[in-house]
């Protein structure tokens, strides 16, 4: 069986994408004593290179990377070996022209980028297949090897392609899915606009149509997209598996929600042997170390709550966003220490090496344009001795409080078109409901709606549009036997082939939160409500209302105003032992933070009023203890109550009642006992 650790890697993985290749040979031997100097202890290598493996269809030059994995090895360094076949060659594309994607609207895409591929395209498949057997003949005993690297980045930036030969492959998926035709007319309601499918040779992508298509045909191809780029990463995983029997395979995510959403993800952990990802602040004025912890929480519980690996991030600016600004001081640290709280195995980033030339050259990087007399380097060097501090940790979990549930179907079926406002986004009520949370200095784990919730006191549900009817009975399950549950609007409204379910909204909801909803009525642009409860307090909503009727829940606040006014807002209901509230509006962040905190008491949470704002603390534990981290995100120096007393480990002080953690800095305690 694989390993699910890098082999080989003893100590937290630091380094980066390692691509020699752009640089002359004499470079090199300067690369490898600066990766010594910073404590580099692993870099991926490869990954875009199938042009100079392969410089001709079936001529190979496996030189140059023969004494780049040496050198490497030579000096320490493991290696995470790429298989290059997110980028193929010029003279492949030549031979295939049909290997490149096509748009719902008919236009094939050139070669000159990255990703370019059409996953159903069988030459792309043989020649992908070919060069990933060479590799794996070629080092899969390699000393210097912890493991391999598929592809890249899948989903980005091209998920879908629509032409002829992927029509012949969805056709073939859909048959294997539902067996007849007649099944698929089924799901897709086909009987609305005359839609109806004789045989599944009429069947086609969801191509550009004069207005808008069959919404069951949309999501299914987004199903059917997903589980080909899937099929893919198999066909690869399982050429290694064979011939490098024990060294584990990865491909690097972005589960970010503000970085990809053509993925399941949920699906794809269960396919690698190490879940890894990749993370990048999205600089739109948000917070951006709240957007980080949510891709952190995300990744840990695709990887079932196991250790994994922040495979790429930055040092500091990026090159691909409007406006790039550089990292504050320290905030690299801050960055690469928050993801391992909250359980990666290491920070790595792209790339090792500022590049010169290409698309990315304005990327930041471990060694920057500027060299080694620059603060960035000075940071990677100190960052990497901090890494290695915390080897301790290597193999412990992070411990959540709550769980928020997530599924990416429902997110590409609420975001299909015509749903009654466009306002109504589901990756903007996650992030609003997991920032009141994290200000609420809990740690969250994510989870299926279908999984087993029964260990998490208190459940969230964001949005969730989309719902089986396993999920609904699931939910009912869990309130009955004592969970709280706060559930936002427009959820449970669909089963899985995007049809409404039987019977008043919210459908798969409806008995767990003891209401019905006769009617949505979503808010102008610009609209909002006021809500009021018994005690006087007052909050506002906008985007969305809805007409609610209690069915045994309680109302504990109303519409104030507005076509709903006298209708309830939020609801609480007692089911068995426990409690789901409702809330039928978009709230803003008091708001949220007020209900999530009644939600928490129900809960039996005890409030952490004692924790400044914006000083996230967060515990790993497992065999070699309990670690607890305090990372300060604020410009003053702040006070973190410990339990007990024990060993910082950056600094090898002793640290009992408040752990003083300085402005922008990092403490991380080995708890004693």
């Amino acid at each position: 069986m694989p390993e699910t650790s890098p082999k080989g890697l003893t100590r937290l993985a630091f380094g980066g994408d390692y691509n020699p290749e752009q640089w002359p040979e004499s470079v090199w031997q300067d690369d490898v004593r600066l990766m010594r100097e910073a404590g580099v202890t692993m870099v991926s290598v490869g990954i875009f290179s199938w042009a100079l493996l392969e410089p001709s269809p079936g001529e190979y030059d496996f030189g140059w990377l023969d004494r780049v994995i040496g050198l490497l090895h030579d000096h320490g360094i493991r290696v995470d070996l790429g298989t290059p076949t997110v980028a193929p060659p010029v003279w492949f594309y030549r031979e295939h022209p049909d290997a490149l994607p096509v748009t719902p609207e008919g236009v094939r895409y050139e070669f000159g980028s990255r990703a370019a591929i059409c996953h159903s395209n069988a030459d792309y498949r043989a020649a992908a297949a070919n060069i990933t057997t060479r590799l794996a003949e070629r080092y899969g005993d390699h000393p210097a090897l912890a493991m391999w690297h598929v592809h890249n980045e899948y989903g980005v930036p091209v998920s879908a392609c629509y032409c002829d030969s992927c029509a012949a492959h969805f056709r073939r998926w859909l048959e294997t899915t539902y067996g007849t035709v007649e099944a698929v007319n089924k799901a897709w309601g086909t009987a609305f606009w005359g839609q109806r499918y004789a045989s599944f040779e009429d069947v086609n992508p969801p191509r550009a149509t004069p207005t808008v298509g069959n919404p069951g045909q949309a999501l299914d191809y987004k199903r059917f997209a997903d589980a080909t780029m899937r099929e893919n990463f198999r066909a690869e995983r399982d050429i290694l598996h064979r011939l490098a029997p024990g060294v584990p395979v990865t491909t690097n995510f972005m589960t970010a929600l503000s970085q990809c959403d053509s993925v399941d993800y949920w699906a794809w952990g269960r396919e690698v042997d190490i879940v890894t990802n990749d993370h990048y602040l999205i600089t739109d004025g948000r917070r951006t170390h709240v957007n980080l912890a949510m891709a952190a929480d995300l990744t840990r519980s695709v990887a079932a709550g196991a250790p994994w690996i922040l495979l790429e991030h930055s040092t500091s600016g990026v090159n691909w966003q409007p406006r790039n600004p550089a990292k504050a001081p320290g905030q690299m640290a801050r960055n690469s220490l928050g993801h391992v709280a909250r359980g990666s195995e290491g920070a790595m980033f792209f790339q090792w090496r500022q590049s010169r030339r290409g698309a990315e050259k304005f990327h930041s990087a471990m060694v920057p344009h500027g060299g080694t007399d620059t603060r960035v380097w000075r940071e990677v060097v100190e960052l990497g001795a901090s890494l290695d501090s915390l080897g301790a940790i290597r193999g412990t979990r992070t411990e959540a409080d709550v769980a928020v549930l997530w599924d990416w179907h429902s997110w590409w079926a609420q975001n299909l078109d015509w749903r009654p406002s466009e306002d109504a986004d589901p990756r903007e009520r996650a992030d609003a409901f997991y920032e009141a949370l994290y200000d609420r200095h809990l740690t969250v784990d994510f989870a299926h709606p279908e999984a087993d919730l029964s260990r998490y006191p208190l459940v969230v549900v964001p949005a969730l549009y989309l719902m089986t009817e396993a999920a609904g009975n699931n939910l009912r399950e869990y309130v009955a036997n004592g969970g709280t549950l706060v559930v936002s609007y427009f959820s449970g409204i669909v089963d899985e082939h995007d049809a409404v379910h039987e019977g008043a909204y919210p459908g798969a909801l409806r008995d767990v939160l003891g209401l019905t909803v006769e009617e949505f009525s979503p808010l102008l642009q610009g609209g909002s409500v006021r809500l009021t409860g018994p005690d006087g307090s007052e909050f506002a909503g906008d985007v969305w209302t809805e007409f609610v009727v209690p069915r045994g829940a309680e109302t504990v606040w109303t519409y104030a105003d507005g076509l709903t006014a006298g209708h309830p807002a939020v609801t609480r209901h007692r089911l068995g032992e426990g409690t789901a509230w409702y809330v039928s509006t978009r709230l803003g962040p008091e708001g949220l933070d007020t209900l999530l905190g009644r939600a928490a008491e129900d809960a039996a949470i005890a409030p952490r009023a004692d924790l400044p704002h914006d000083v996230e603390v967060v515990r790993r534990s497992g065999e070699t203890g309990s670690y607890l981290f305090a990372i300060n995100h604020t410009t003053t120096d702040a006070k973190v109550p410990l339990e007990t007393s024990g060993t910082e480990l950056l600094t090898g002080e002793r640290a009992a009642g408040r752990l003083a953690v300085p402005a922008g800095a990092v403490r991380v305690v080995r708890l004693d006992g």
